[in-house]
């Protein structure tokens, strides 16, 4: 096991590693640029240093900084989290050179899955189901005509180095094809560096579902069941759930199996995620995520398996103690991720000063968060606040938990898209299980917001009596405050 790595992210996952760090007796390295100066994960570590200027290109995406911070603090090795470089096969390769374990998957891997034409080239090849479409990039619009008749309409268009919905486009007809097709390539360009495309045919109102998997050095590899994470705004999730509404035991069997023919198909070690579009009773591969996802909580939490021990377990060397045969479910999970964005403002970013700040408790609830009252969301990084999760025996009462802590939840100073998540939670299609990638808009989530916004002021008034605070104690925690950040600068900076 690690005497010591360092966490490369920040906010709430470099807080959720830094947990299972401590549990385990390995000390921690974080980092932080000028926008995360006072943030929590800087403090929860035994060491912290700065890095850079707040846009992430500066600071969570300058290698050469995080390596110096490596080699200076004596790391064995970094954990890259989730988004920044946890995907970049380059940071894994630098970290192999430079004898320091990337707790994650090898460069190798990354870069045969990195391009999702080649990933999808893999995946026929090893016998895994993908999507009709192109097997190659397309740059003639000729061929994608051609390709588009072929499978036939609608088509979706993808940036074959895109993520997270990013170059992402839907084409019903052939008159708009053209018009989608270069503007899809210069987001691709300006997002990724990248603007290579293709075109796979278009599922209507499929279900998204992903499966964790685990693999360790010694050739051994599960899966620890299926998420769905249907309900998505711009292809991006917000609600995930565990175990899938649709799934059976058959079924779970049968994607199961495909997951792992998928990941030991390229030779894959530690967790990672193989995902899949699920339509009108089949399932085809969409991508493998090689890191820990930000839904990792509800698997954790329905299987009893720490993933991110199991992380730093495969990482050094040793073999899994888990089998197969003994992953279980137990109960229901869903995760509602918490975002500074306005649901009434097509989900833009809403970054600002929490002035209040009170998270959900009671049993069956956990909370991943890296704030605190007067926490200031940064533009300069993603808008995610924390992640809210529940669980109960059965599906039924995971919902009906998470809508007791979602009441609970008070943040101020900042739109949240808490009032969504409580829609969505009272919605009578999402108690059935019906759920797809176009829930919200099929749904009309977003007409019962505003009158959900009216309620939750209300409530707000009730419950914020509780913040009323005492004057002087009130100005004894700020003149603290103001002497630990000036002892903390004067060391860190």
């Amino acid at each position: 096991m690690f005497n010591k790595i360092l966490v490369a992210n920040r906010g709430e996952i470099a807080i959720r590693i830094m947990r299972t760090c401590r549990e385990l007796g390995v000390k921690t390295v974080a980092i932080f640029s000028d926008a995360d100066k006072y943030a929590l994960h800087a403090k929860y570590a035994d060491e912290a240093f700065y890095i850079g200027p707040s846009p992430a290109s500066q600071s969570y995406l300058n290698l050469n900084n995080i390596m110096d911070v490596a080699e200076k603090t004596g790391a064995e090795g970094i954990h890259p989290g989730y988004g920044f470089l946890s995907e970049n096969p380059n940071f894994a390769s630098l970290c192999e050179k430079s004898n320091l374990i990337f707790i994650g998957p090898s460069s190798k891997s990354m870069e045969k899955v990195g391009s999702k034409i080649h990933a999808k080239a893999l995946m026929k090849k090893a016998g895994v189901p993908v999507t009709p479409g192109s097997n190659k990039a397309i740059n003639n619009i000729k061929d994608i005509e051609d390709i588009a008749e072929m499978v036939g309409y609608p088509i979706v268009i993808k940036a074959s180095a895109g993520g997270g919905g990013i170059g992402m486009k839907v084409v019903d007809n052939k008159e708009n094809l053209e018009q989608i097709v270069d503007s899809t390539r210069a987001i691709a360009k300006s997002a990724f560096g990248d603007d290579t495309l293709y075109i796979e045919k278009y599922h209507d109102k499929p279900r998204h579902i992903e499966f964790q998997i685990l693999a360790d050095k010694k050739g051994k590899t599960i899966h620890l069941n299926e998420r769905e994470c249907s309900i998505q705004r711009r292809h991006q999730k917000l609600i995930e759930e565990t175990p899938s509404p649709i799934m059976t035991s058959t079924l779970r069997s049968k994607m199961g199996n495909v997951a792992i023919k998928a990941a030991k198909s390229i030779n894959y070690e530690n967790a990672g995620t193989v995902e899949f579009i699920y339509s009108d009773g089949n399932f085809y591969f969409l991508e493998i995520n090689t890191r820990l996802q930000v839904e990792h909580p509800i698997t954790e939490i329905t299987t009893g398996v720490d993933l991110v021990k199991e992380q730093l377990i495969i990482a050094s060397g040793k073999e899994m103690n888990l089998s197969q045969e003994g992953i279980r479910i137990n109960g229901s999970g869903i995760e509602c991720r918490i975002n500074a964005e306005d649901p009434l403002n097509e989900f833009l970013p809403s970054p600002g000063k929490i002035t209040r700040y009170r998270s959900p408790g009671g049993i069956g609830i956990r909370v991943d968060s890296g704030v605190a009252m007067g926490y200031t969301i940064s533009p300069y990084y993603d808008s995610m606040i924390s992640k809210l999760v529940s669980w109960g025996r059965n599906r039924k009462e995971s919902i009906s938990r998470m809508n007791r802590a979602l009441s609970e939840y008070i943040i101020t100073g900042i739109t949240t898209n808490l009032p969504f998540h409580k829609s969505v939670m009272r919605n009578k299609a999402f108690k059935n299980g019906d759920l797809s990638t176009s829930f919200i808009k099929d749904n009309n989530i977003l007409l019962n917001v505003p009158d959900i916004i009216k309620e939750d002021k209300e409530r707000e008034t009730r419950l914020l009596e509780t913040f009323k605070e005492d004057k002087k104690v009130v100005a004894i925690s700020a003149a603290v405050n103001s002497y630990i950040r000036y002892n903390v600068d004067k060391q860190q900076l």
